[in-house]
This record gives structure tokens, C-alpha cells and sequence, in this order.
């Protein structure tokens, strides 16, 4: 009975440890797959994959040319361009040109057959070789992985968005903002920042065209809106845009300008100051006569000089009243000016005041600049009347 416990003891030990390490190999590898996804980890896995592809596909060429070309050596000269370090690519490209001379030898002159080793494969596997070796320089400089541009590019693209996020307002009153990017692209140089500010009582709204367009535009307007965001509500609305365009000065771009919008709204009165710095006009529709006025502000465009000084047009929302702020890419084309672009905005923007404008802004950039090749943003502000609320 002893020694019978004695061995399922031993048994249960040793399932015991193995089960231990089982699981120590998993957690080993899971977290090196992470580091590696995440361009944190050695390339030595993809290396040691990649180095034993090379000898499969000289065995398979040399059994079966006709199938399995030597030109088939550029299969992982390509995939190793994409996963490996410069110093590591240099070995995965030794063998690869061991396995060419192999080739060559084993299957004869390529004057004396088809599916041989020519000087139209070497030369195809050495160009690949080539850009992959440029690519894992860029990759080494820059310091991201291929793995982990991608999400670093869709991360980006997301904080643009949240920090774009028009925040709630009270009864009575709606906001919708729209922003189409340059050519389709995901990145754009015209921004937003919002916040309500003195206590919830007033919204601040500044909206900003980063010279340039699409991606090109798209991580200097990522920067300028964190630092937006972080002067609003921080500063009297008066001095917003002077402290936006010392910072601007003060990053030395070769195309460091913009132009800015800047509301400061009472949502309690709809009383509100409006601040310019080279933007195209606001434009406010009033409920009593049906007509869109253009809200015009003095003030230079951002980064071009420094002491400039801002001065606000100041109005105020009734009731029924609708406040429109906007890029210049939605009204302003090589062969349209600014006040046709404006004409056929407004245009567009009549067929909503008798149903209202609840998703409007997106419609209104659909109808008036869909195919045009510039970022374009709308703002929409209304402040609902009576019988609109009803109807909500």
C-alpha cells in the first residue's frame, strides 16, 4: 500500500511539473509574440523561419523546376524586407544567394534548358533584396516596426477624432459637426477642439485649417489640436488665438500657417463673439428673415507674425437662428472664388430651414464639394424655436 502511494506520488509530481512547464512554454511564447507584434521583441523567430524556407524551396526547385522556379527564392527575401532588422536581413540574403549558386549548379547553364537560374532571376531576387534592405533601414531609423505603424496610424487617427468631439449642449439647442479628408484619406489638416467652459454656461468652438492637406497635414494639425485643446478654457477667449499663434512661431515650420475660427457662445442669453485669424466668414441664418448674414472677424492668419492682434465680431442666436462656420476647402476651388462657393452653400442650406437641420452638415458637404480634392469641415450651431422642440 506504501509503495503503491509512494508511485502515484511520483506520477502525480511528475504530471504536475510537466503540466508547470506546459504552461511556462506558452506564457514564454504568447509574450514574445506580443513583443514581437509590438516591435519589442528579437527577430530571431521570423530569421529562423525565414532561413529554413530557403533550403524547402531549393529541394522543391531542384525536384521540380517546372513547378517551382528559382525564381521562387523571392518569396522570402520579400517576407523578410518586412519583418527583419537590417543586420538580419544580411544573413537571410547570404543564403538566399548560397541557394541561387546551388541552383545554378545543380540544374546546369541556363543556355542548356528551360527553368534554370538566368541572369533575369538573379537580377529580379537581388532588386528585391534591395528595396526590402531600404525598407528595414527606414523601419531601424524611425524606430517603428511595420507591425506597429499600422495601429500606430489607426491610434492617430482616432485621438483626431475624439478630440473633435463636439460636447453636449442643453435643450434647445443642437450641434453637428462633418469632415471629409483630401482624396478619401484618413487624415486630415482641418480640426476641431470644443469645451464648455465657465462652468457649462458658455461653449467654446475652434475650428482650424492646418496649411496643406490630408496626410501631409494630418500630424501637424494632431499637434496643433492637443495644444488647442490645452489653451481652451485655459485662457479669456480673448486670448485663445494670440497664444495659438506664439506657438505656432514658435515651431519654426517650413508651412507653419493656419487659419482659426473661434465661437465663444452663451448658451443661456445665445449671445456670442466670434474671432477670426484669416478664416473664411461664419454665417448665420436668421429665423425672423430668412436670411444668411456673413459674420466677418479681423485677424491675420496663425504663425505668420507675431504680436498680431484679433478682433471679434460679436452676435446673437434667437430662437430658430442657425450659426454655419466652415473651411475654405468647402467653398473655394481653382475654378470657383470663395463668394460663388458661398452662394451655392447657402443655397444648398435653405432646403433645411423648413424641416430642420439635423444631419445636415454631412449632406451639405455631399452636395456642394464632394469631389473636391481638399479637406473640407462644417460646423452647424442652431439654437432650436419652439416648434422644432416640440417636435423632438
Amino acid at each position: 500500500m506504501a509503495a503503491g502511494r509512494e508511485r502515484r506520488a511520483e506520477a502525480e509530481t511528475f504530471t504536475a511539473r510537466l503540466k508547470k512547464q506546459w504552461h511556462r512554454a506558452r506564457v514564454g511564447v504568447r509574450r514574445a509574440a506580443v513583443d514581437y507584434f509590438r516591435g519589442d521583441g528579437s527577430d530571431w523567430i521570423a530569421l529562423a523561419g525565414l532561413l529554413m524556407t530557403v533550403p524547402l524551396i531549393t529541394a522543391a526547385t531542384l525536384a521540380n523546376s517546372v513547378w517551382f522556379s528559382p525564381a521562387a527564392l523571392v518569396l522570402p527575401v520579400v517576407v523578410g524586407g518586412l519583418l527583419l532588422r537590417p543586420a538580419s536581413l544580411l544573413g537571410l540574403y547570404a543564403a538566399a544567394a548560397t541557394a541561387l549558386i546551388v541552383e545554378s549548379v545543380q540544374l546546369g547553364p541556363y543556355t542548356e534548358g528551360p527553368s534554370r537560374v538566368t541572369p533575369g532571376v538573379v537580377l529580379v531576387v537581388a532588386a528585391c533584396g534591395f528595396f526590402g534592405l531600404l525598407l528595414a533601414q527606414f523601419r531601424s531609423r524611425v524606430g517603428v516596426p511595420w507591425r506597429r505603424g499600422g495601429t500606430m496610424l489607426f491610434d492617430l487617427r482616432e485621438r483626431i477624432r475624439v478630440q473633435s468631439k463636439l460636447p453636449g449642449l442643453p435643450d434647445g439647442w443642437h450641434r453637428e459637426m462633418a469632415l471629409r479628408p483630401a482624396g478619401g484619406q484618413s487624415f486630415s489638416g482641418d480640426f476641431v477642439v470644443a469645451a464648455r467652459t465657465n462652468g457649462g454656461r458658455t461653449l467654446e468652438v475652434v475650428l482650424t485649417d492646418v496649411s496643406g492637406k490630408g496626410m501631409d497635414a494630418g500630424s501637424r494639425a494632431l499637434l496643433l489640436s492637443g495644444a488647442f485643446g490645452g489653451l481652451l478654457g485655459s485662457l479669456p477667449p480673448h486670448a485663445f488665438l494670440p497664444a495659438a499663434n506664439g506657438y505656432l512661431l514658435r515651431q519654426d515650420w517650413d508651412e507653419g500657417f493656419a487659419t482659426s475660427i473661434h465661437l465663444v457662445l452663451d448658451l443661456d442669453s445665445g449671445d456670442y463673439e466670434l474671432y477670426s485669424a484669416g478664416h473664411p466668414p461664419g454665417l448665420q441664418l436668421s429665423a425672423g428673415s430668412g436670411r444668411w448674414e456673413e459674420k466677418t472677424a479681423e485677424g491675420p492668419l496663425l504663425g505668420v507674425y507675431d504680436g498680431a492682434q484679433f478682433d471679434p465680431v460679436k452676435g446673437s442666436l434667437r430662437p430658430g437662428d442657425v450659426l454655419m462656420l466652415f473651411t475654405d476647402g468647402l467653398v473655394e476651388t481653382s475654378d470657383r472664388d470663395i463668394v460663388e462657393g458661398i452662394d451655392r452653400l447657402t443655397g444648398e442650406a435653405d432646403r433645411y430651414v423648413a424641416g430642420g437641420f439635423h444631419g445636415a452638415a454631412w449632406h451639405l458637404i455631399e452636395a456642394v464639394a464632394k469631389d473636391v480634392n481638399d479637406d473640407r469641415a462644417l460646423l452647424l450651431i442652431c439654437r432650436e424655436g419652439p416648434t422644432a422642440a416640440a417636435a423632438r
